[in-house]
């Protein structure tokens, strides 16, 4: 017979290096799934690993995919330490996109800088969805992660809608989506050539601001004692509804300002395609980065590379698109296993 025993001190370095070993777990299974489908596991593995990191334009698409993970993967850290967990992030990042591209099209004959508006409107309108869950929370003690997944279904259908039907591009060949945006809507690249653009420099911006909050303020300080221990918070005088809002509103508005970046960045329109599971692929990225702002940007990398990694194995080796998640939920497997073993170890006895 097989149980689980607690131990009395989890390793606090084990803590920090199981998601190392879980990432070679995956590496592991990964050469067995690529021997399996009949591939060369040296080929799989080269273009999920190798050729992300081959030039400086897979560099640029790599820290390009990085940059909306690791903008909503702080956002949900800071929810997931105070014991708030949104999961609806994918439904805030769409609202963003969609009020970010309200305004690039109501701006389009703009002759000035309009991305600046485009990037705030998308962040108030993942403010706004994520603020839905919150009301619901505070008001009537609905479960949030049942509350901010079901909003993502809302989320798409609006985007549809709009795609689909009043903001078509009339010479679009019918194709659902919005006029290009103008210049002035989209936002700088940070080398000419290159995809890359300024969100990157506000993600890591974010990431400072997000250190700091968690580890140098007393609101900080108050958001991750409501989360360990509601009690000692309560008794301290913390608020647990002032918790909420801030968690939420805070996940949503970088959810938001990923969408905005997205549509007003590389996509440079609204489509039904832009949602592509970030939201979801930040839930991995937070873990696997110990929900701390450091670890986060080195997993945001990690997960890039794994969607980076999953196109190119459509192209060169004929796998299905859905590869991507398959080694996107084979991380999250191992380190899940790796961290039940830190905190319990298997004990074996007669039934």
């Amino acid at each position: 017979m097989v149980r689980l025993e607690r131990r009395p001190q989890p390793s606090a370095w084990w803590r920090w290096a199981s998601p190392l070993l879980a990432l070679a777990l995956t590496v592991a299974i990964g050469v067995v799934l690529f021997a399996v489908l009949g591939k060369d596991p040296l080929a799989g593995l080269r273009v999920f690993f190798v050729e992300p990191l081959g030039d400086l334009r897979a560099l640029s698409e790599l820290l390009l995919k990085a940059t909306p993970l690791m903008l909503i993967a702080l956002g949900l850290a800071i929810g997931f330490r105070s014991n708030v967990w949104n999961i609806g992030a994918e439904g805030q990042f769409i609202i963003g996109a969609v009020c970010a591209s309200g305004v690039a099209l109501a701006l389009q004959g703009a002759a000035w800088p309009t991305w600046p508006l485009v990037l705030l409107a998308g962040a108030l309108g993942g403010l706004a969805w994520a603020s839905v869950t919150a009301v619901l929370r505070d008001r009537y003690n609905a479960n949030e992660i049942l509350v901010s997944l079901m909003l993502v279904y809302v989320a798409v259908q609006l985007l549809n809608y709009l795609v689909y039907g009043p903001w078509k591009d009339p010479l679009g060949f019918n194709f659902p989506q919005t006029q290009r945006f103008g210049a002035t809507a989209l936002v700088p690249r940070l080398l000419p050539g290159l995809r890359v653009n300024v969100g990157l420099v506000l993600a890591l911006l974010a990431t400072v601001a997000v250190w700091l909050f968690l580890f140098r303020t007393r609101a900080g300080f108050a958001q991750q004692v409501g989360g360990l221990a509601p009690l000692a918070a309560r008794y301290a005088g913390f608020s647990a509804r002032a918790a909420l809002w801030l968690a939420m509103g805070v996940t949503g508005a970088l959810a938001g300002l990923a969408g905005a970046l997205e549509v007003a960045g590389p996509v440079g329109q609204l489509t039904p395609h832009v949602p592509v599971g970030y939201g979801f692929a930040a839930i991995i990225v937070a873990f696997v980065g110990r929900l701390h702002p450091a670890g986060i940007t080195g997993a945001a990398v990690l997960m890039s590379m794994f969607y980076l990694g999953g196109e190119l194995a459509q192209s060169r080796l004929g796998l299905p698109k859905s590869i991507t998640g398959v080694f996107q939920g084979l991380l999250l497997l191992t380190l899940l296993a790796c961290d039940t073993l830190i905190a319990y170890r298997v004990r074996w006895s007669k039934g």
